[in-house]
């Protein structure tokens, strides 16, 4: 058997077992933030931004997410090496809350596996401040084996409403070679987003079961008269859009 796909199944069982309760208490908050047309947020630097893209303009997905892009910590910036540095400038994630336009009720899906970057921690204490309920996706026991790099010596962990533990291993990493003392494969990216999903997939089903007969969910503009759905859907729920089409 495949190293990596041994190693996903057997996280994916343990988050499903031990984030249950979590997940659950990030759906009902999704739930009810599309029911009264808030707002959904979505953030992560460097590659934990995969699931901030994973999440937007998505066949399947919800229109209500919008992106928090920074655009010195996408990978597409060369050197790579300045997402790093700008990931820990302290300031940067406050200026990046300051041009969203947050209200209170909407909701921040965050996703830092770490989580002691300044960027993800601005940006979760500021929506906080405005009134916003933080999502966190991270690793509990990385983060809590390694020293805060923002002032108030916190982890994303703290500055969270929901914590879901991705359970991956320190480092990321997470296939063991002979020889090497460092893992093989990260492990966030996958398991991220089969968190992200499910909460798409279960806010959906309880949004249904509610009573909301066309929930805010892009159909593919690969399909026939998925434009026009998708325009209908879209001047429904414009309010809590931010983004440009």
């Amino acid at each position: 058997m495949f190293d990596y796909f041994k190693g996903i199944r057997e996280i994916l069982d343990t988050v499903e077992k031990e984030e249950k309760e979590a997940i659950e208490k990030a759906v009902t908050v999704l739930t009810e933030a599309v029911e009264k047309k808030q707002s959904l947020f979505a953030f992560g630097a460097s590659h934990a931004g995969i699931l901030t893209q994973e999440l937007y303009y998505r066949a399947g997905g919800l229109m209500v997410i919008n992106p928090i892009f920074g655009e010195s910590i996408l990978l597409d910036v060369e050197p790579i090496t300045h997402t790093s540095q700008m990931e820990r400038l302290m300031g940067y994630g406050t200026a990046l809350a300051n041009k969203t336009p947050f209200k209170k009720g909407d909701v921040l899906l965050l996703h830092s596996v770490s989580g002691r970057n300044p960027v993800t921690i601005e940006l979760a204490l500021e929506a906080q401040k405005r009134g916003v309920t933080t999502i966190s996706i991270t690793n509990l026991t990385y983060s809590k084996s390694v020293e805060s790099r923002h002032s108030s010596g916190k982890n994303l962990y703290a500055y969270s409403d929901i914590v879901i533990d991705n359970h991956g291993h320190k480092g990321d990493g997470m296939c063991e070679i002979e020889g090497l003392d460092q893992r093989v494969g990260p492990s966030s990216t996958v398991v991220g987003a089969t968190i992200v999903n499910t909460l798409v997939v279960e806010t959906v089903k309880q949004l249904k079961a509610r009573g909301m007969e066309k929930p805010p969910i892009f159909y593919s503009a690969n399909l026939d008269g998925g434009d026009e759905l998708n325009k209908t859907l879209i001047e429904v729920f414009k309010e809590a859009i931010h983004y440009r089409f």
